[in-house]
């Protein structure tokens, strides 16, 4: 561990559907400097099959590629190192094998992150390395996403995650490999169909600069280059010729153009069609290359994780009130959870500053935003929310454990129903789930008088709770009686709970 004054290098990876992207950068005082960057071309979209099953050797291919990276990042710590998974791990079935066989070759934890919150952190990236304007759209086609965001200096304000990328697009117009105005026009109108519902939000919010990010907007830049548009900059004429230009050629293997390289050149003329749609719907005049996309904005927040925080109190805090939580007894949960857990992080092994305890946080401000839909079997309906609803600031699996943490907060623990989680150890979760059932059950009077100085302790599945006034318990008759039914419940998962 290093202090605060003192370098130290990060490292944040990006695993896309085409290609996986790995940055390194080293933090001196207020400054972060690149140190290196490495790209391997996995294509792990063209491994999805009809059932939207990896194959193996799309696995294959994407371990080869981490266990290179893993090379470059030995005595890295944990926290200095992110990684994010987009569309093609998002989508697959079978993720989680290769998420097993990842951490054998690659030790950090790999996060899926959903496709609007990879949308808010490309446009992080992009923001952090351009020159500082008032409002920016952003453009990122990868393999098998494209994310398109509008924002203001590090703030992105509208952001979509739409199902159109270089290699599923390929894959579905280009699979003949023929290149002919035919394929080009099915594949535009496919993804203008994708952009009509929100186009008009984005023409009308409007934007002073756009910018295209990562490995297509990177291509077609190149290619223009190499037509001799020295400024690289990408307009409607300019795809309009670059379209005509590929049409030349019968088939993709015979596109023979100064700047496209040979791995890029089999998904080039989907991504073509794709950005076309985009300028076409989105009415866009000129498009400029940007270096920063989604690792670049893993970096950032890494670098600045006060940022992050500040997200998930700003998404936590909308919610809350987009659903009419009582934030008073929310916070008062809150804090009783934070207390129980610092009196027994220890014993149940999670760290004190571990992001399981900011997870079991969040979920004790939000564990009722069910009850805005109904009071019956409110805790699902919460669970349902937290897993489904875009939460910028949060990945997939940490909106799964916040789901998890409030299904459970209350009547019989079927655990079985519980996932499993790639990110976080089952029996870390279980611990939570006893911590906040404890907290929300010992407020459930919704009265304002202050609870008495609660003792919780732990020794594995035995937990006890106990408080130096003897008295209080007979005094708070309808209390005793919820303990006891949470006894009972507790019982029934081989739990004991005493008081």
């Amino acid at each position: 561990m290093t202090s605060e004054s003192e370098p130290r290098d990060i490292a944040a990876i990006d695993l896309g559907s085409n290609s996986f992207h790995m940055v390194v950068a080293r933090i001196v005082g207020q400054d972060l400097q690149l140190i290196s960057r490495h790209k391997q071309r996995v294509r792990l979209a063209s491994g999805l099959d009809a059932q939207n099953n990896l194959d193996n050797a799309s696995m294959e291919r994407g371990l080869e590629c981490l266990a290179m990276f893993a090379e470059r990042l030995q005595g890295f710590d944990p926290e200095n190192v992110r990684i994010a998974a987009t569309h093609t791990l998002r989508q697959a079935n079978n993720t989680h094998i290769f998420l097993q066989r990842a951490q054998e070759v690659l030790p950090f934890a790999i996060e899926i992150i959903p496709g609007v919150e990879e949308g808010r952190l490309i446009y992080s990236g992009v923001a952090h390395t351009q020159p500082e304007s008032d409002s920016k759209l952003v453009i990122d086609i990868g393999g098998g996403s494209t994310e398109i965001v509008i924002g203001s200096g590090f703030e992105a304000e509208i952001v979509n995650s739409k199902q159109m990328g270089c290699v599923s697009y390929t894959n579905r117009f280009f699979a003949n490999e023929k290149l002919s105005k035919k394929n080009f026009a099915k594949a535009s109108l496919a993804a203008e169909q994708k952009l009509e519902p929100l186009a008009q939000q984005y023409r009308k919010r409007g934007w002073d600069i756009a910018f295209g990010s990562s490995g297509t907007a990177k291509a077609i830049r190149d290619v223009m280059i190499g037509l001799g548009h020295d400024d690289g900059l990408i307009t409607a004429k300019r795809l309009d010729e670059l379209v005509d230009k590929l049409c030349e050629w019968s088939t993709i293997d015979e596109i023979n153009l100064d700047g496209l390289t040979d791995d890029r050149k089999p998904v080039f003329a989907a991504g073509v069609a794709i950005l076309q749609a985009i300028f076409s719907r989105l009415k866009i005049d000129t498009l400029h290359f940007s270096e920063g996309a989604l690792r670049e904005g893993l970096l950032y927040e890494m670098e600045d994780r006060f940022k992050r925080t500040d997200i998930r109190m700003r998404t936590t805090e909308a919610l809350a009130n987009k659903h009419f939580v009582d934030l008073e007894h929310a916070a008062k949960i809150k804090g009783q959870a934070r207390e129980f857990f610092e009196q027994v992080h220890k014993k149940i092994g999670i760290g004190k500053k571990n992001e399981l305890s900011a997870l079991l946080e969040w979920s004790a401000l939000l564990h009722e935003v069910g009850l805005s839909i109904s009071f019956q079997a409110f805790h699902r309906h919460s669970a349902y929310i937290l897993q489904h609803t875009n939460m910028p600031g949060f990945n997939r699996e940490q909106q799964r454990v916040l789901s998890t943490l409030v299904r459970f907060q209350r009547k019989s623990l079927k655990l079985k129903e519980m996932e499993d989680f790639s990110l976080y150890k089952k029996k870390d979760i279980i611990n939570l789930i006893r911590i906040l059932r404890l907290a929300i059950l010992l407020n459930g009077q919704r009265n304002d008088d202050p609870l008495p100085e609660l003792s919780l302790d732990v020794d594995g599945d035995k937990w006890s709770l106990s408080c130096p006034d003897e008295h209080w318990l007979e005094n708070n008759k309808l209390l005793a009686a919820d303990l006891q039914t949470e006894q009972e419940y507790w019982c029934s998962a081989d739990w004991q709970l005493k008081f």
